[in-house]
Parts: C-alpha cells; structure tokens; sequence
C-alpha cells in the first residue's frame, strides 16, 4: 500500500477535468537529458577560459567545484518536493504553500521575467553566430528564424520541446564527450604532439591565481553557467511518472556537474596556460574547446564550436520558452496571474503565456537596437542575479517544507524521494545564494571611484524582487504560514 503510493501519478484539479489538460509526455529519456543538457551552455564553451585565466586551474576548479555543491543542494531539494508534489511551474506553488503566498508570487514573476530576458538574450546570441557564417546577412532574418523555430516546438505539444530539448541536449554532451576524449590523448600525447602532463599548473602563479579574490570572482561566474538545471522542476507537472522520474533525474546531477564541467575545466587547464591570452576572449574563435581541437588536428575546429554553440543558445530559448510559461500556468491557477494564462489549448499547451514571453522577449531584443542599447543592458543586468534568488527560493521551501513535514508527525517513508544531509544542504544552498547575491558586483566597491550606475544596474534584481514579495503581502494581506498549518494532502491530485 505504502509502496503503491509512493509513486502514485498526481493529476489535474477536479475543476478542470472536463477541459484541456496538461499532458504527461515527457518521458524518462526526455527528463534525463532536460537536466544534463540544462547545466551546459556558453558558459561552459567559452567563459571556462576566462575562469581559468582569472584564478589558474586550481582556483577554477575550487570555485566551480564549491558551486556545483551548492547547485547539487538546490536540486536534491527540489527533487523532494517535486517527486510529492509533482505540479507545473512548481517554484511558485512551493514557496506560496510552505513559506508565504507572497514569496511564492514574487518567485513565479522573478521567474518567469528571468526566463523571458534570457529569451532576448539568445535571440542576440543567434544573430552573432550566424554572421560567423553570414557575415553580411541582417540580423532580423536570424533571430525572426530562432523565434519562430522555438515557439513552433512549444507550441506543438509538451512533446515537441521534449523531443527537441532532446536532440539539442544530445548534440552538447556529445561534443563534451567527444572534447574529453580528446583531451585526454592530447594529455598522454596520442594526439597533437608531446604529452602535457601537470606542467600547466605549475606555470607562473599556478594552479592559484589571483588569491581568494581571483577564486571568489569565478565562484561568482560560476553561478551564472549552472542556471537551468532546476528547469527538470518545471516538468514535473507533465512527466509521465514524476515519482519516479524526477528522483532519477536529480540523481545525475552530481555525476554530470563532476564529468561536463570539473573534468573539462581540467582538462583546459592541463591542455592550455592560464596566461594564455586568448583565455581572456570569449569568441568563439579562441573558445578554450576551439583551441584544443586546433591543437588535436581537427581544422573545422572554429565551425564546429560555433555549431554546437548555435544548439546550446537554441535549447536556452527553448527551455526558457517552456518553463516561463508553465510558471505564468501554475501563477494563474494560484490567482497570481492574470487568468488567461490557465487557457490551454487542445493539445494541453498554454498559448497565451508563451505569446506574452515571445512578445516580451522580441521587444527587449528590439530595444539592443536603440539608445546604444542601454535599456537592453539594464535588463539583461536585472536578470543577471534573479538565478540565484530563485535557488535561494527553492532551498528556503525546501527547509520549510521538511520542518512542518517532520513537526506535523508524517513519515520520511512517504516521500517518493529524500534529500541527502538535510538540514546541511540547504542551508549551505541559502548561505551560498545570499553571498553571491551581495557580493556580485563586490569588485565596484574596492575602486578608487565607485561607479554607482554599475552598482545600480547589478542590483537590480533584489529591488524588483522585493518590490513583488512585499507588494502582493500589502494589497493580499498575506501571512507566513505556520508549520503546523501546512497543508499535506497526501490523497490531492496536482497537475
């Protein structure tokens, strides 16, 4: 009986069984590689030679080592609360229910602002790889052509982005794969001359440059390449067994931040010396992974790159199409959006969310082309730490979430899947977040003459987010809910 229930299938409300549904789609082999192909991204295939330039192999292990913890926390308390309570666009509905309805509303819209920029920012990256190519081509034709393409794959069915996240995640971890391959002949010098060894880390200041100061600003970056891998959250309210599924998918976390980014910054540091100017670039051009191919032989190396580069920015879109809408869906449902983002249409797809995040995003690209691009910076800067506060969200829920859990006398043994070194991890998580929220842009402050338009613009997510949290408490009149006023509804079925 107990077995049974641990992996039973939650479903949609009674109140919407009579009409369009979301569609539990997404297959084992779908969340699997949502959640490897969430954590690489340029941040892996070009800014890893900035980190190793900054603060030498070793400092950029540590700091991505210190992060990629603090992510697996962050997942594995996600991963508890979704395999329970497996509901679309699960943030929001996390933080309303376990801490306070207003933190939850501020999570969805921080959310969902995040994801709708971040769509503005890969409709640039587009237009950029393509003139590698078509140098003389407009910019419009490119990134019209990414747009269309990613919200024809939403808008198709769950299905569609989950096929195409697919094919797109597949395409990245081969080339990791094959990239780790290679470096690793390269090493015993079966390919592309004499073998390395440790030499590189020991050249100059090596493995530590830099000091703590040099480690603690790639533990910064850092951050900022791992957002998106909590998108197998988002899905949990449209995988065929997310009791199952979700836990399976959180599991992998650890084995891939240790294998896509701690081994393959290993490797580069190995490979090349990080005082190697061409590190400092994030072209992809000098891409460290373009300059190690070059060294193995492989003459294509610059095309290569820039085509697995074009699969990373479109899975970005299209993960930040998908899980910016099932976040407006879930905040409709809450009353927390307007209502017509709950509308699905025939094939369980929220259309009108994903109109509003294209027309958003198109529009925020659009304003890269006007003023010198100002008002495009101010926003891209906006979402630049809103990352870390929804982790910081996840590992706040997750901490409440299992104190009323454990205060209201339920058995661990229920929950389909249990975080590891609870309290520990989240309350490293929660550290972690509000380090690397305060001190982003720490750098502005040891200056001669602090630039307090920089200042401004780095922090502008905490303002924003705040100003939604204590907004919604004011006019809603909402309270924290107490531990023992949570509500379990063991036999509730979610969507």
């Amino acid at each position: 009986m107990l077995a049974q229930r641990k992996h039973e299938i939650y479903q949609q409300p009674e109140e919407q069984d009579n009409g369009p549904r979301l569609k539990r789609d997404l297959k084992s082999r779908h969340l699997t590689m949502i959640s490897i192909g969430g954590a690489i991204g340029t941040g892996l295939f070009l800014s890893s030679g900035a980190a190793i330039n900054t603060a030498g192999p070793g400092g950029a292990l540590l700091a991505y080592a210190f992060v990629g913890a603090m992510v697996f926390f962050v997942m594995t308390s996600l991963g508890e609360m979704a395999a329970f309570m497996p509901v679309s666009g699960s943030f929001s509905t996390y933080g309303s229910k376990f801490v306070d309805p207003a933190f939850g509303f501020a999570i969805g819209w921080t959310y969902w602002f995040n994801w709708a920029m971040t769509i503005a920012a890969e409709l640039a990256a587009s237009t950029m790889i393509m003139k590698f190519w078509f140098p003389n081509s407009p910019s419009w034709v490119w990134s019209g052509s990414f747009l269309a393409l990613i919200f024809l794959l939403n808008y198709l069915s769950v299905k569609g982005y989950g096929e195409g996240e697919y094919i797109l995640s597949f395409i990245k971890v081969s080339a990791i794969v094959l990239f780790i391959i290679v470096g690793v002949l390269m090493i015993f010098g079966i390919m592309g001359g004499e073998a390395v060894g440790f030499k590189n880390f020991t050249v100059g200041d090596a493995p530590f440059s830099g000091g703590i100061l040099g480690t603690f600003v790639v533990f910064i970056a850092a951050g900022f390449s791992f957002q998106g891998t909590e998108i197998v959250g988002v899905t949990a309210g449209e995988s065929e067994d997310p009791a199952k599924n979700i836990p399976k998918a959180v599991k992998s976390v650890f084995w891939r931040i240790l294998l896509f980014y701690i081994f393959a910054i290993f490797i580069i540091g190995l490979l090349i010396p990080y005082t190697n100017p061409n590190l400092q670039n994030d072209s992809v051009i000098v891409s460290p992974f373009t300059l190690i191919f070059k060294k193995a032989g492989i003459a294509f190396a610059a095309s290569l790159m820039n085509a697995i580069i074009l699969t990373a920015v479109l899975s970005a879109g299209n993960s930040s199409l998908y899980a910016s809408t099932r976040m407006l869906y879930s905040m409709a449902k809450a009353g927390q959006a307007p209502r017509i983002f709950e509308k699905l249409n025939s094939r369980g797809v929220p259309v009108a969310g994903m109109v509003l995040t294209c027309a958003i995003g198109g529009l925020a690209f659009l304003a890269s082309f006007f003023g010198d691009g100002v008002v495009y910076i101010w926003l891209m800067n906006a979402i630049g730490i809103t990352g870390f506060i929804f982790w910081l969200g996840i590992s706040i829920s997750h901490y409440r979430f299992r104190k009323a859990y454990i205060a209201q006398g339920h058995s661990l043994d229920r929950l389909p899947y249990k975080a590891k070194w609870f309290p520990l991890g989240p309350i490293f998580a929660i550290a972690c977040g509000v380090i690397v929220i305060l001190a982003q842009n720490f750098q502005a402050f040891l200056a001669d003459k602090i630039d307090w338009g920089s200042v401004v613009a780095a922090y502008l997510g905490i303002p924003l987010f705040l100003c939604l949290w204590f907004g919604f408490k004011f006019f809603r009149k909402t309270k924290v809910v107490k531990l023992e006023e949570v509500e379990f509804e063991f036999d509730k079925k979610y969507d």
